[in-house]
């Protein structure tokens, strides 16, 4: 059972700028080569969250083809969403991106509609695990945080969920809050990476990226600055944790129905 090295990349982004912020994001990666396996971007992050569907890519273009590059380049998976145009419908989609493998995406299922975000994008119907060194990833965005039944981990699907998120700094708590719980009550690694600054709608943000323990203990978490850390985390530990305390085994069944 391979440790994961997971690298939390808090930054910044200029508003409405996707060449400026990928070759920002290349010049400050290409130090990571050799030293992570995945790297964890921020939602949003050549657009910062916007509502101006104009700055939409069409799907699998420049920032998607960007992010395949790099992973190649780096031989390390990169995680972060982009507003995507397919096929007639704007999306808030996640990328993942793998060396040497096919890309995935999510999109994203909880739209935040104190910023009529369901009125400009449409929300996504399917929930992702990716498999990468021996690890199950469940991929979700910002405001899916907020809701347990669709990051539940019964049976259990994944060993890690990563949350990527613009998520305002006067929010914070219910961020600090609900990172801790998703991975105590899933018996997984907890990983969240939001922004920091403050966007063109003026709204701040405190960062707070952070890694948790199966157990609700915060491995890494980093403060209100633009920075990267990485983390390493341990499915061995995780499996003689869901060992002794096989809670899993208790969950309530259930289906989830999309309208």
């Amino acid at each position: 059972m391979a440790d994961i090295r997971i690298t939390l990349f808090q930054t910044a982004m200029a508003w409405h700028a996707p060449a400026t912020n990928r070759h920002f994001l290349e010049e400050s990666l290409q130090d990571l080569a050799g030293k992570t396996d995945l790297i964890v971007l921020p939602e949003m992050f050549t657009t910062g969250f916007s509502m101006d569907t104009a700055q939409a890519e069409v799907h699998n273009t420049h920032t998607s083809r960007w992010l395949q590059m790099q992973a190649d380049r780096l031989k390390a998976g990169i995680i972060g969403s982009v507003m995507t145009q397919d096929q007639g419908h704007f999306y808030n989609r996640l990328y993942i991106a793998l060396p040497g493998q096919p890309m995935q995406w999510y999109n994203k299922r909880h739209l935040f509609r104190m910023a009529q975000e369901h009125q400009h994008y449409t929300a996504g119907q399917e929930r992702l695990v990716v498999e990468y060194m021996g690890w199950r990833i469940c991929p979700l965005v910002c405001y899916d945080l907020r809701f347990p039944v669709y990051s539940r981990n019964a049976p259990v699907a994944y060993d890690v969920v990563v949350y990527i998120a613009n998520w305002p700094a006067k929010r914070a708590l219910a961020w600090n809050t609900l990172l801790p719980a998703r991975a105590i009550e899933n018996l997984c690694y907890s990983v969240g990476v939001n922004r920091v600054g403050t966007d063109g709608n003026g709204h701040p943000y405190q960062g707070d990226s952070q890694a948790i323990s199966y157990n609700g203990q915060v491995l890494k978490h980093l403060g209100p600055e633009a920075g990267h850390a990485t983390v390493s985390l341990s499915l061995a530990e995780l499996a003689t944790y869901r060992q002794d305390f096989p809670a899993w085994q208790d969950a309530d069944l259930f289906t989830v129905s999309y309208l």
